[in-house]
């Protein structure tokens, strides 16, 4: 197809362990040879994508590049034959946004098996408010709900102000779940419990005897998002054959525990990954958001922002100032 400009987000390195950003003029020629070509129409913004824009060197190995792990549009061109001109599709993993331009940017041209059909029940904006939070809280509570039913007692969500504890908050509420809420932002209290927590308690409190080998038990499950010594201690609280989910490290990625939840009381620790995540579990998870576990809240969760406007909300997101979901829209 004929050249084509087109606005992104681009961040340089200026020196040692200096970065700038920026918003530019892009050109097709600049994105990589792959078959397909996506219209960008939204994306959102992640803690992944705010380390990124920020040099972080575990994220994006090299630079200049556009930050975006997700991205949602409509298909240009695909060379595969998988999808035809017009459909509209979503892109959440795998490489986007990290080493692969991503969706901070009108453009992205990716592998096509990378893309999912937008499920029936979702438009382009919503299936961004949900994004990579929104997926993952949905792998999350895929894991949780096979072994554990609402009669079975308490989920503990952890990080819940966040993007994914708060579609996690939403997600389980939704579906019969009594959520317990945690968070070190008590001025949120009442956004926590309109999206459908029982009960919202603090940081302070999961931690109260967490110096012990065991605790006594209180959860049924957990979502944890935060790692770390609050992870150890939701282990350590949970009920005999409970399930805790473990999808963040912002805590630590250390996990100070003893083995004794696992063999004295039967506790499931469970990874979840959204980047590698096979793609039958990806289109099996995506049509459930669009359907039984689409949060009911949806819009409440989420604020909007445009490409230009989001050099302040990542510097908001690295100081932990930002909840629910920030939608990019593309002009």
């Amino acid at each position: 197809m004929a050249e084509q400009s087109f606005k992104a987000m681009l961040v340089e390195e200026a020196g040692e362990k200096k970065y700038t950003r920026r918003i530019t003029t892009r050109s097709l020629s600049d994105l990589p040879e792959n078959d397909l070509l996506i219209r960008v129409r939204y994306s959102s913004l992640n803690y992944k994508d705010a380390l990124s824009a920020i040099g972080n060197k575990g994220v994006t190995r090299k630079f200049p590049h556009t930050p975006g792990i997700d991205a949602a549009g409509e298909v240009v061109e695909d060379k595969s034959g998988r999808f035809s001109k017009g459909d509209q599709v979503l892109v959440t993993s795998y490489d986007l946004g990290m080493n692969t331009p991503g969706g901070f940017g009108e453009y992205i041209r990716i592998p096509a098996d990378w893309a999912v059909p937008l499920p029936e029940g979702l438009d382009l904006r919503q299936s961004m408010i949900l994004g990579t939070a929104g997926f993952t809280a949905g792998l999350s509570v895929h894991k949780l709900a096979h072994g554990i039913k609402p009669e079975a007692g308490d989920i503990l969500v952890t990080g819940a102000t966040g993007g994914v504890g708060s579609m996690a908050v939403d997600i389980l509420a939704k579906n019969g779940y009594r959520v317990v809420a945690v968070t070190g932002k008590q001025n949120e209290v009442d956004f926590l419990k309109r999206l459908g927590a029982a009960e919202v308690i603090s940081r302070e409190e999961v931690m109260e005897g967490a110096d012990k080998p065991m605790m006594k038990t209180r959860w049924a499950g957990a979502v944890d998002v935060v790692g770390g010594e609050m992870l150890a201690a939701v282990i350590k609280a949970t009920k005999y054959g409970g399930t805790v989910t473990c999808c963040g490290l912002v805590g630590s990625p250390d996990l100070p525990l003893n083995v004794f939840p696992f063999i004295l009381r039967g506790v499931s620790l469970l990874g979840i990954d959204s980047v590698e995540c096979p793609m039958e579990r990806r289109l099996a998870v995506w049509e459930k958001l669009a359907g039984p576990w689409k949060p009911a809240h949806l819009e409440e969760a989420a604020s909007e922002c445009t490409l230009e406007d989001l050099d302040e909300k990542i510097d908001a997101i690295l100081k932990g100032e930002i909840k629910g979901r920030t939608v990019v829209r593309m002009s």
